[in-house]
């Protein structure tokens, strides 16, 4: 019989990424991000005008090719995937341009997070779906940070448990909540709080 796949997101999940975005924009641009509701629309050159999107993805991307190294890991990330290695195949599922695969790969390598690296753009169901064909697993969990792709992994894969999880303090309290939203099954921002619930969910003790 095959094992439980757990799929989980990176940024803000195993590792923060807009607290160090926005000191690099800060130091190396000049550009404001502020840590509450969703950064990315407070992004403005300081003291002007707020960026247009395409400048927005523009720097992110800017960002992955070249800052990585400034990631620290979620406190317990590490050693909470070690844990489910135990029970399960763990995969990562990251909304990433595909030429920066190998490099997220590395980089979690670096902190400790061993496991298979997908990459993504867009809604994540359909990449669930195909990871799912591919691996055939007895049961999936899925985690990520963001609302919409809970929204879109209960419309393609609905058997799936989900958990949505932010662990960066300052924007978790004013992300819109899958839970809330009746699209996930669980909102547990703490990789000490989520693991027993992951462990429990895999030994399909609830769901």
């Amino acid at each position: 019989m095959s094992r439980p796949l757990v799929v989980t997101d990176c940024d803000e999940v195993l590792l923060h990424m807009v607290r160090h975005f926005g000191v690099w924009l800060g130091e190396a641009h000049d550009i404001e991000l502020t840590l509450a509701g969703n950064p990315f629309e407070t992004m403005r050159r300081r003291g002007g005008e707020p960026l247009s999107d395409a400048d927005k993805w523009a720097y992110l991307g800017l960002f992955f090719d070249t800052e990585m190294a400034r990631q620290t890991a979620i406190e317990g990330a590490a050693n909470a995937i070690a844990e489910l290695q135990r029970e399960a195949d763990v995969v990562v599922l990251t909304n990433l341009e595909d030429h920066r695969q190998p490099g997220r790969l590395q980089q979690l390598r670096e902190h400790g997070i061993d496991t298979r690296v997908f990459t993504n753009q867009g809604p994540k169901g359909p990449a669930l779906q195909r990871i799912v064909a591919e691996l055939a697993p007895s049961r999936v969990v899925f985690i990520d940070d963001l609302a919409p792709h809970h929204a879109s992994v209960a419309e393609t894969l609905p058997e799936s448990a989900r958990l949505h999880f932010c662990g960066e303090p300052a924007v978790a309290p004013g992300i819109p909540c899958a839970l809330q939203a009746g699209h996930a099954h669980a909102r547990i921002d703490t990789w000490a709080q989520a693991l027993p619930w992951l462990l429990e969910t895999l030994h399909g003790v609830r769901r």
